[in-house]
């Protein structure tokens, strides 16, 4: 079974959130992870494909 699609987050204790960072900048990285995530699953792939997150 494969991953067709793939958004890397921070890991597995902290998949949707980084508590490294302030709440500000961590609002920011979670707009960022969903606007990629959105995009991934409207994007037409043929093999696995990585969507990183700027």
């Amino acid at each position: 079974m494969g991953a067709p699609r793939i958004v890397p987050t921070r890991g597995i204790p902290f998949p949707a959130g980084d508590p490294s960072l302030d709440p500000a900048a961590e609002r920011a990285w979670r707009q960022r992870l969903l606007e990629r995530a959105l995009e991934a699953v409207a994007t037409t792939v043929h093999e696995p494909t990585i969507f990183e997150v700027n």
